[in-house]
């Protein structure tokens, strides 16, 4: 320890600075002494909230159980970190998980300013620990500073009553009371006792926009972050960000996000603990555009009508609902994309290729409800033809139709000249091509394109190509575009089920996407391998090195169950929720031999609908 000083010096200042103000009874709320020109404030009220999950002995075990975990630990660096850990908490009498409740338990601020400025303030619960640690760290930056000749670097100056302390010139902080305050300037200290003085200065919690924000986090937050937009609109970056020519795709799938934060005046951010779920809420008063531009599309105009409940099916990955009326969208073409891209124009002549003499905007889209939803989702094999290499999920379109009868034998047109211009292309390529054929599920018909089982069936592995049999269905008013006939079943039993106890659509959602954590470290791990080796050509790692990446990922997505986003209120400011469902990660091995969720589609065969 004596011989590297600086490593304790970082590691108190990290766990001061793990979480980011709750205020003790003899101060002010920090937000009083942060000058009212911060662009962006981090604020935790409810310390113990995150601390006590994150502190328990039970994610320990959990952690130590896992391979990544014991790699990391097992370095020279981990065991030089826990004996500057162990010093420290022998020199403060209490182990480390009880000292960063007392050091950090009231409550933390980091608060950004707009030249960089950085200001820290930490409320402890233990004042005399706060000290006790304050003269340890003192004394290792007095020795340091001696052994490198740079005594003078360790400054101590009485600034209205207040000491301040550095022990570098980039860094400066102060302790009042409970409070430990930390800047990267010693004149940020300065203006903040002259706020603790004047109780009337223009500190941020006297600004309109940051008390607009605060309000909109609501009450029971265990941390808060407040963005300044107006302060930032200007910045290089940002304004390049808002005004850049708009992406189709994303421009439809955002809804008027950017449009709204155009006029923005601050961003607010809240975080939330309920019953093992974390919560972010994000809202700003930024108004998207007028419904007679970019955000109509996404504007409910019926009562009750809003995004639907995704589908539920056997292995769901993802699950994605949108109310976008395509009809409003392609028709608002040239306002929204005035510069006609090269993507916008490839995709026009591909539309006009598929349906040949119909009017896009009228005749196309126009025979489209709002109501669209995506599906992704595990698939099994059949044993008898073999599993890929490269196991991809299935995935799948659902779009609700105004005429079914009459347009979807429009669309079925389209999608057999789609199939036939990819084995055209497969041809050129001396690659098989795909077989079409009729299947029937229920009371619904469809059509299925596969290819040929290979030559050797039941021999692993096969060819990337056998993830795919493209299926078309038109169950009811409903059309189903999927990557496989299986999951194509599974999606019309979905759709009777809800046709029997329908779910009511979200009016104030335009967005609702849902994640299944589980599932997706499933399919992950089941082509470990290959996305190792495409990290080692990607990124020019080495095995153990890609191994660990992918492996901290899959840890990762062990510690989140189901995820779901909403984003909405078009009509008004805009707004996104996002749960979590946290869990303790697993310690199984991070290569299961094969995705196994849901129940197996029918078998690589067809049922010939004549």
């Amino acid at each position: 320890m004596r011989k590297n000083p600086l490593i304790s010096l970082t590691l108190a200042w990290s766990v001061l600075a793990v979480v980011p103000l709750a205020q003790p009874q003899d101060l002010p709320p920090a937000n009083q002494w942060i000058p009212e020109e911060a662009v962006a404030v981090i604020e935790l009220a409810r310390p113990e909230a995150l601390l006590d999950p994150l502190l328990s002995q039970d994610l320990a075990r959990a952690l130590g159980a896992l391979p990544v975990w014991q790699q990391r630990t097992a370095t020279p660096k981990y065991r030089e970190f826990m004996a500057v850990l162990g010093y420290l908490e022998g020199q403060l009498s209490t182990d480390w998980r009880t000292a960063a409740r007392k050091l950090i338990g009231d409550g933390v601020t980091l608060a950004l300013g707009p030249q960089g400025e950085i200001l820290l303030a930490v409320d402890a619960r233990d004042g005399n620990l706060l000290d006790q640690l304050h003269q340890i760290l003192r004394g290792f930056a007095v020795a340091e500073a001696a052994k490198q000749g740079q005594a003078d670097r360790v400054t101590s100056v009485e600034y209205r009553g207040v000491t301040g302390h550095s022990f570098g010139p980039k860094e400066a902080h102060a302790i009042l009371g409970r409070r430990l305050l930390v800047a990267n300037q010693p004149k940020i200290l300065k203006y903040v006792v002259d706020l603790k003085d004047d109780p009337q200065g223009r500190h941020l919690a006297a600004s309109p926009l940051y008390q607009g924000a605060a309000r909109a986090a609501g009450k029971g937050a265990v941390a808060t972050a407040f963005v300044n937009l107006q302060a930032l609109r200007d910045r290089p970056g940002l304004q390049q960000a808002l005004t850049a020519a708009s992406n189709p795709l994303a421009t439809l799938l955002l809804a008027g996000t950017r449009e709204a934060l155009k006029t923005a005046n601050w961003l607010s951010l809240g975080m939330y603990l309920e019953g093992g779920r974390l919560i972010l809420k994000a809202a700003t008063d930024g108004q998207p555009p007028a419904p007679a531009q970019s955000a109509a599309f996404a504007t409910p105009r019926e009562p009750g009508t809003g995004a639907l409940p995704n589908l539920a099916v056997p292995g769901a990955i993802a699950g994605l609902s949108l109310y976008r009326d395509l009809h409003g969208f392609y028709a608002a073409k040239n306002v929204l994309f005035p510069e006609r891209t090269s993507g916008l124009i490839f995709f026009e002549n591909m539309m006009g290729i598929f349906f040949s003499g119909l009017d896009l905007t009228e005749q196309v889209f126009g025979e489209t409800r709002p109501e669209i939803r995506l599906v992704v989702a595990a698939q099994r094999y059949d044993p008898a033809i073999g599993t890929p290499a490269v196991q991809w999920p299935a995935f799948a379109a659902i779009l609700r139709l105004r005429r079914p009868a009459a347009f979807g034998e429009v669309v079925e047109e389209a999608w057999q000249k789609a199939i036939g211009l990819v084995n055209f292309t497969q041809g050129q390529q001396a690659n098989p091509g795909l077989i079409l054929d009729r299947f029937a599920h229920r009371d619904t018909k469809g059509t299925v394109a596969y290819y040929r089982p290979p030559a050797a069936s039941g021999q692993a592995p096969i060819d990337a190509r056998y993830n795919f049999r493209p299926a078309l269905a038109r169950p009811g008013d409903y059309l189903i575009l999927s990557s496989t006939d299986g999951l194509a079943r599974q999606l019309i039993d979905a759709l009777d089920r809800e046709q029997a106890a329908p779910g009511p659509a979200r009016p104030v959602t335009h967005t609702l996407l849902e994640l299944e954590g589980a599932q997706l470290r499933a399919i992950l791990a089941a082509n470990f391998d290959h996305l190792v080796r495409k990290n080692m050509v990607d990124k020019g790692t080495t095995q153990p090195q890609a191994e660990a990446e992918l492996g901290m990922l899959l840890t990762l997505l062990d510690c989140v169950g189901a995820a779901r986003l909403d984003l909405g209120r078009p009509s008004g400011p805009l707004g996104a929720r996002l749960e979590l469902e946290l869990k303790l990660p697993t310690a199984d091995p991070p290569k299961p031999a094969q995705v196994n969720a849901g129940a197996p589609p029918p078998p690589n065969t067809t049922v010939a609908a004549r």
